[in-house]
């Protein structure tokens, strides 16, 4: 059997490598493309395209590819013979633990990073056709520390409202660190972390990282 892919990419470049690697195996067919995921959601949620397998790109220009998974993933067949909904394998160069987790909760059954090797991508491909759930190393590794550090971190019951990433964030600010020794032992941009404190004041209803900092600390955090 033929699995019939759908690519989802703003980058032309980036479709035109995808499709070649597709197409260079016998078992697998591009049957259509997206620049958008209002495009996507279009051709794979009204029933217009016939795809096994959805090759999503995280960040797109006018909905997240996690939005565009979403949509595509909850929307039910409109008629009886309908296309089943496609399975989503997510692309991306991020390997940040909140968009793994989020592309999860929409609905993907996979998260291949970017520039994976072509017969890693090939099989993540032929796995999730197959029903199964699959993920780069990096991100394997990445999600069981994730889980790990979930159920270990203070202050989880205390704050539920924040991601884990956000708790990790203000478990440095309350001790003590600035943005640029954050972002260092976090492994993430500085604009990042200001996003990520920006989140977390609006959550806390703090105005300053004072306030923030003796919140956290109340809670258990920055020991």
């Amino acid at each position: 059997m033929t699995i019939r892919v759908f690519l989802v990419d703003d980058h032309p470049m980036f479709r035109a490598g995808a499709r070649h690697t597709v197409e260079s195996v016998d078992d697998m067919d591009v049957v259509g493309e997206a620049a958008t995921g209002e495009e996507a959601i279009r051709a794979l949620g009204g029933g217009e395209v016939a795809a096994d397998v959805v090759l999503m790109d995280l960040g797109l220009p006018d909905c997240s590819g996690t939005e565009a998974t979403r949509r595509i993933t909850s929307t039910p067949p409109d008629r009886a013979d309908a296309p089943r909904t496609p399975r989503v394998l997510m692309l991306s160069a991020l390997e940040e633990d909140d968009a793994v987790i989020s592309a999860l909760r929409a609905g993907a059954r996979g998260y291949v990073v970017k520039g994976a090797p072509r017969e890693e991508l090939l099989r993540a491909v032929r796995t999730v056709a197959d029903g199964g759930a699959v993920f780069s190393p990096f991100v394997a590794d990445r999600l069981g520390d994730y889980f790990s550090a979930v159920h270990d971190m203070p202050g989880r019951a205390a704050f539920p409202q924040l991601t884990n990433r956000e708790r990790q964030v203000l478990d440095l600010l309350a001790r003590g660190y600035g943005n640029r020794r954050i972002a260092r032992e976090l492994v993430l941009s500085d604009k990042t972390v200001r996003n990520h404190i920006s989140h977390i004041f609006a959550k806390l209803q703090v105005t300053d990282r004072m306030a923030a900092a003796a919140r956290a600390r109340e809670a258990g955090l920055g020991g």
